[in-house]
């Protein structure tokens, strides 16, 4: 089969297919950071949402006909959609729908798990008349092509793709755990194991669900239907749907690999504040694993009309700059000294201010001759002067969120602030 050909076929497949992006978690682990919000509306990165890399990596996939299913605390999620994602043109069959929660089969309006939320809504899918049905979270950081794992559905003519990613042991226990024989197809899947099964010759490393499932439509209506006519079932896909498929139907797992290299591409779940944490502060790295200037396959999003970044202030001890640090539109470094931290826009911060490794959520303000460091400022919280955080663990874990492994997470909540007027 030729490239053109081939191109051709990817093509066509993406056209056939409706996705639906999950996006109704309350994401209970980020802890406070999900207090006003779902975990798909997180900031992440200096200037995107959660919700953005699988949505761009549909639009770059070329699938262009999406669904958003929202239930939590949604909406900053559904205003963000609404605002950000709204280019895509209706008259070519290109779309970004929400799908609240809603009283469509009967009285019970809130989706049960995450096979009833599609469920729920199998009369909007059959009415796009999809082929194929591809089903995303709505809260893992990555970029990947659909278009090849959709191809690799049709050709190995299965009945359900599962995407994969290796992960170490330790955090295979907070996934599904697959396992495969040489030619990928699924033999067993256990959801969240205490012991789970390693690899090969590989006894430190798992392979765990994606949370990614390319369906055919009839065959997932099938399954849907049956599962919602079960007393016992908790209607989630990776609890309920999948095993029993196992040895019955044709389940396959679809690496995610590098296709050059063969090696395990970038895939994050960021659903703990450390998790959180560390995901950003790898992109102030000299060279993330995840690149996020990747032109040719960029990340979409909203963006508030913003001047860009200022320093001000060249005076010995009260000098405006940024070191190893990654600086959103709208700050102001006004004296203050800022090193390998991740500010999102409208960030500012005052005189003889010492922030290092922190990720600083949009509006945040920091007076004079603070000195915060290893922390996660929430979003248009005011610092007051002089305030000192990751230099007393005693004190820190006394007056915010203190994880395990030392980030102090900050919040308007805990500084007796008032909330702002949107999340």
């Amino acid at each position: 089969m030729s490239t053109a050909i081939t191109s051709r076929f990817v093509s066509r497949l993406t056209r056939q297919t409706l996705a639906l992006i999950l996006a109704g978690g309350r994401g209970s682990r980020l802890k406070h950071l999900t207090l006003w919000r779902a975990k798909p509306a997180t900031p992440f990165g200096g200037k995107y949402r959660i919700i953005d890399f699988p949505l761009s990596n549909c639009i770059n996939s070329g699938i262009r006909r999406v669904c958003v299913l929202t239930q939590y605390k949604a909406h900053s999620l559904i205003q963000h959609i609404q605002r950000g994602w709204g280019f895509l043109r209706g008259e070519f069959g290109e779309f970004v729908e929400l799908l609240p929660a809603q009283q469509r089969i009967d009285d019970s309006s809130w989706y049960r798990g995450t096979a009833d939320a599609v469920f729920q809504n199998m009369d909007i899918i059959r009415m796009h008349e999809p082929d194929f049905v591809l089903i995303l979270a709505g809260d893992h950081i990555y970029k990947m092509d659909y278009g090849p794992m959709l191809a690799r559905h049709v050709e190995s003519k299965a009945d359900v793709t599962v995407g994969s990613v290796e992960v170490s042991r330790e955090r295979a226990r907070e996934f599904g755990v697959l396992t495969v024989n040489a030619a990928n197809e699924v033999i067993r899947f256990t959801e969240k194991p205490k012991e789970p099964e390693t690899l090969p010759g590989r006894d430190r490393v798992a392979l765990v669900s994606m949370g990614i499932y390319v369906f055919n439509t009839l065959f997932l209506f099938k399954q849907l239907t049956e599962d919602a006519e079960s007393a016992a079932s908790s209607h989630d896909f990776a609890k309920d749907i999948l095993p029993p498929l196992i040895g019955r139907q044709r389940v396959m797992s679809y690496p995610f690999r590098d296709v050059q290299t063969k090696s395990q591409r970038y895939w994050r779940d960021v659903g703990t504040v450390d998790a959180f944490f560390e995901a950003n502060m790898e992109l102030v790295e000299v060279d993330p694993e995840l690149n996020l200037y990747d032109e040719h396959w960029p990340i979409w999003t909203y963006l508030d009309q913003a001047p860009p970044a200022k320093f001000v202030f060249d005076d010995e001890g009260r000098r405006g700059m940024a070191v190893d640090s990654m600086i959103a539109q709208g700050c102001i470094i006004s004296g203050g000294y800022v090193n390998h931290s991740l500010l999102f826009s409208g960030v500012q911060i005052h005189s003889y201010v010492r922030l290092q490794d922190a990720v600083v959520l949009p509006g945040v303000d920091i007076g004079r001759h603070c000195r915060i460091s290893k922390a996660i400022i929430d979003r248009a919280c005011a610092i007051p002067p002089d305030t000192v955080i990751g230099e007393n663990a005693e004190d820190d874990a006394r007056r915010f969120y203190r994880t395990e492994q030392g980030v102090v997470l900050i919040t308007r909540e805990m500084l007796g602030q008032e909330l702002p007027r949107a999340r």
